[in-house]
């Protein structure tokens, strides 16, 4: 319990908040009914990232406990003021030509416009953040090194793929140009753009880590980097907004307040971050050997569904529930992988 203690401490913290906020607006039925939407949102947001607390995992447990750290909790501040909070102002800010006071106060005082901005949005968001999923996943799919697969023969033929150079970024430039014909005319140049720039980022991310992590001789950089390092941070803070951003949106179906969103995903990231932490100290993904393939498959139908949601309304429930399923048969099937090699073992000796 030791790794989530930060976290029940930020909900406790959270939820007083949105009961005083609740209770401000409202007295003791509106505490009561922001305390109860702070969860469910908590809860939401948890059931989107669980996958991507197994991808974060993947990437945390080469590093050392200074990074570990900082990415709990300078992380953390990211994730929720800047991911969760700052980044929709943001947009609004940019998208209606005001200043950020300007959306600040709009959201407070009149959280459906705020909303609708929000949302007049999505098509953006969306091919931005499902493109950078999709490459994650892609990246994890079209690897020639990777010695353990899931779904057998398939995989590995599929993998092989990756000796192709740059073939990753081919396809993912393909479902995006695939993917303008979900829009409306008036919208594809801005969609094309931000689905470039989810390429872009991701690539460029990759470029630095690579960059950084290069030994030189006579140098501890590389060693240090290997620990941990700017490249792999950043690379988690943009997979993390990629996720982010697709609870916030969901986040105003079930309510319009800016300030209870904020708290309640908040109360989700938190515990996102703890369980990533979690399963690296307690040597999770070397147990469950294919709890990293069922996440990066979760990702995967994740980045189809953002996509997707530039047309058609996909319910939350549904995403969440995927994501929950893939993990789970990547459970099982790492119990009875594991099972099939003791057994083996026992019979050796």
């Amino acid at each position: 319990m030791k790794h989530f203690r930060i976290s029940f401490l930020v909900t406790f913290i959270c939820l007083a908040v949105a009961g005083w906020w609740g209770y401000q607006s409202a007295g003791w039925s509106g505490a009561l009914t922001a305390l109860g939407i702070a969860v469910i949102l908590g809860v939401m947001e948890v059931s989107l990232s669980f996958d991507n607390a197994v991808v974060n995992a993947s990437v945390l447990k080469t590093w050392d406990a200074f990074w570990q750290k900082l990415f709990l909790g300078v992380g953390i501040i990211i994730a929720v003021f800047g991911m969760r909070l700052l980044f929709p102002l943001v947009i609004v800010a940019v998208a209606a030509d005001i200043s950020i006071f300007d959306v600040w106060t709009l959201a407070l005082n009149d959280p459906k416009t705020y909303s609708k901005h929000l949302t007049d949005h999505h098509a953006e968001v969306a091919a931005f953040g499902g493109i950078f999923l999709l490459l994650v996943f892609l990246n994890f799919l079209l690897d020639h090194e990777k010695e353990m697969h899931w779904l057998g023969n398939v995989e590995k033929k599929l993998g092989s793929l990756g000796k192709v150079s740059s073939i990753a970024v081919m396809v993912a430039m393909g479902v995006l140009l695939g993917s303008l014909s979900l829009v409306a005319e008036g919208q594809k140049l801005v969609v094309l753009v931000s689905g470039m720039w989810g390429i872009l980022v991701y690539v460029g991310v990759d470029a630095i880590s690579n960059l950084l992590e290069k030994e030189e001789e006579g140098s501890n950089v590389g060693d240090m980097v290997k620990r941990g390092g700017i490249g792999g941070f950043l690379y988690l803070e943009v997979l993390d907004a990629s996720f982010s951003f697709d609870g916030v949106i969901g986040a105003f179906a079930i309510t319009s307040d800016v300030v209870i969103i904020m708290l309640g995903l908040a109360i989700g990231a938190m515990f996102v971050r703890s369980m990533t932490v979690y399963l690296v100290h307690k040597g999770t993904l070397d147990q469950y050997v294919y709890l990293e393939h069922g996440a990066h498959y979760a990702i995967g139908i994740l980045a189809v569904i953002m996509l997707a949601s530039m047309k058609f309304h996909i319910p939350e429930i549904f995403t969440g529930l995927i994501g929950v399923a893939f993990i789970l048969a990547s459970l099982w099937s790492s119990v009875r992988y594991r099972k099939k090699q003791e057994a083996l073992a026992l019979k050796a000796a």
